[in-house]
C-alpha cells in the first residue's frame, strides 16, 4: 500500500492544520482526551463544528449535488485525524454515519430535511441502538414501534445514549415486527424535543455522562421512518460499519504515546533517569511498534474504503485492535510512573496532570462505543474467517 499524500492532500492538511492553530481554544479542544470524548456538547464547540462547515469541510467527500466537495474518502481521514491530534470536536457521527446512511436509503424528504443541515454543521445525533437487554447483541432490541394511523407510536427503553442531553435528533432502531428478530427492526428519526421522551443521565466511570432514554407514547410519522419498514437493521449495520471508519483516529493515541515519551525523557525514579531502565526502553519499544501497527491497520480500512471493498471487517480488526493498545498504553504508564500513576486531576504530585489514570478509566468506556470488543471478533470471526456461528 502506497500511503503517500499527493501534493493537493497535503496542501488541505495544511490548511486544516492552519485553521486549528488559529482557532485553537480550551473550551473547544480537550488535548486529554479520549477517542470518543471529541463531541459537540457544548455551544462553542458546535460554533468551532459551524466554522469547519463554512470552509466546506463537514461535506469534503460527499457529492457536489449534496451540497459536498466530490473529493476522495482520503479527505475524510486527513481531517479526523488532525482534528483528533488538536483534541478538537469531530463531524463523524453526522457527517460519516447518519448523514450517509440517508444519501443511501432515504427518502427524498429526509434528504432535503436533513442533509444540508447536516453538511452546514447545524444538527447534532444521538444514536439509540442499546437496551437493557440488547447490550452486544443490538438485535435483540425490545422497544416497541406499533401502527398508528400514518406513523408508528414507540414505548420502551434506550441506553447509553450518550448525546441525548444535547442532541438535536434521535436516530434509532425499534421493532415492528415482534415475531422476526433481524428482520424485524425499523429506523426512525425523532425529534429530541419530543414531550414524550424522559432523559435521565448515567455517570460512567471517567465522570463523563451517558443517558438512559424513556420511551412514553413517542408518535413518529411515517415521513420519518429511515428506508423501508423492517429493514432497519441492514442500515444499522452499515452506519456502525461507517461509524468505526469515522469515529475512531490513531491521532488521539498518538498525542497520548507522545506525552509519555517525553514524561519517560525526563523523569526519574528513585534518582535514576527513566529512559536508561532496560525494562522501561523495552516497554516503550513495544508502544512505538504496536502503534506503527494500528497506523497500518487505519490504513488497510481506509485503502478498502477508498477501492470500494466492504471495509466491515479491516475497520473491526482496527478497532479490536486500536481500542486493546489504547487500554496496554495506559497500564504501561501507570507502570512506569509507578504509585503517584494513580493520583487524579489537580491532584498533587500527579504526573502529567493525571492524564494516564483518567485514561487508564476511559480506555474501558472506549471499547463499548461502535460496538463492543466481544462483536469485533465475531464479525472477524465470521465474516472475515468464514467461521460458523456457533463455532
Amino acid at each position: 500500500m502506497d500511503f503517500d499524500f499527493s501534493a493537493e492532500e497535503s496542501a488541505f492538511l495544511a490548511d486544516v492544520e492552519q485553521f486549528l492553530a488559529d482557532n485553537q481554544a480550551p473550551d473547544v479542544m480537550d488535548t486529554d482526551g479520549e477517542m470518543f470524548s471529541h463531541i459537540a456538547d457544548t455551544p462553542p464547540k458546535r460554533e468551532f463544528n459551524r466554522k469547519l462547515a463554512e470552509r466546506g469541510w463537514f461535506g469534503v467527500t460527499w457529492p457536489r449535488d449534496l451540497g459536498g466537495a466530490g473529493r476522495s474518502g482520503i479527505y475524510d481521514f486527513l481531517l479526523t485525524e488532525a482534528l483528533s491530534r488538536w483534541g478538537a470536536p469531530q463531524p463523524g457521527k453526522s457527517v460519516g454515519t447518519v448523514g450517509r446512511v440517508i444519501m443511501r436509503h432515504g427518502s427524498e424528504k429526509l434528504k432535503a430535511e436533513f442533509l444540508p443541515k447536516i453538511v452546514r454543521g447545524e444538527l447534532e445525533f444521538c444514536i439509540g441502538y442499546s437496551e437493557p437487554e440488547a447490550g452486544s447483541d443490538a438485535a435483540n432490541m425490545q422497544l416497541r414501534a406499533t401502527r398508528d394511523g400514518d406513523g408508528w407510536r414507540l414505548n420502551g427503553q434506550k441506553v447509553w445514549s450518550s448525546a441525548a442531553h444535547y442532541a438535536d435528533w434521535y436516530w434509532l432502531g425499534a421493532r415492528t415486527d415482534p415475531d422476526a428478530k433481524h428482520g424485524g427492526i425499523t429506523l426512525f428519526l425523532i425529534d429530541m424535543k419530543h414531550p414524550g421522551l424522559d432523559i435521565r443521565p448515567i455517570q460512567t466511570i471517567v465522570g463523563d455522562r451517558t443517558n438512559e432514554v424513556f420511551f412514553d407514547d413517542v408518535w413518529v410519522s411515517d415521513d420519518y421512518v429511515v428506508g423501508n419498514v423492517n429493514e432497519g437493521w441492514q442500515y444499522i449495520c452499515e452506519a456502525l460499519d461507517l461509524e468505526r471508519f469515522a469515529m475512531i483516529p490513531t491521532g488521539t493515541l498518538e498525542k497520548k504515546v507522545e506525552a509519555l515519551c517525553a514524561y519517560v525523557k525526563t523523569g526519574t525514579r528513585d534518582d535514576q533517569p527513566l529512559q536508561e531502565d532496560p525494562a522501561v526502553r523495552r516497554t516503550m519499544a513495544q508502544i512505538f511498534t504496536q502503534l506503527e501497527a494500528a497506523r497500518m491497520l487505519q490504513r488497510r480500512v481506509v485503502s478498502d474504503a477508498l477501492r470500494g471493498d466492504s471495509a466491515s471487517v479491516s475497520a473491526s480488526r482496527y478497532k479490536l485492535y486500536v481500542n486493546e493498545l489504547s487500554q496496554r498504553v495506559a497500564n504501561w504508564a501507570l507502570d512506569i510512573m509507578g504509585p503517584s500513576g494513580t493520583l487524579r486531576r489537580d491532584q498533587e504530585g500527579a504526573p502529567l496532570n493525571g492524564k494516564f489514570e483518567r485514561s487508564y478509566r476511559f480506555t474501558v468506556v472506549n471499547t463499548i462505543g461502535g460496538g463492543t470488543s466481544e462483536v469485533q471478533k465475531n464479525i472477524i470471526a465470521r465474516r472475515g474467517l468464514g467461521l460458523p456461528k456457533n463455532f
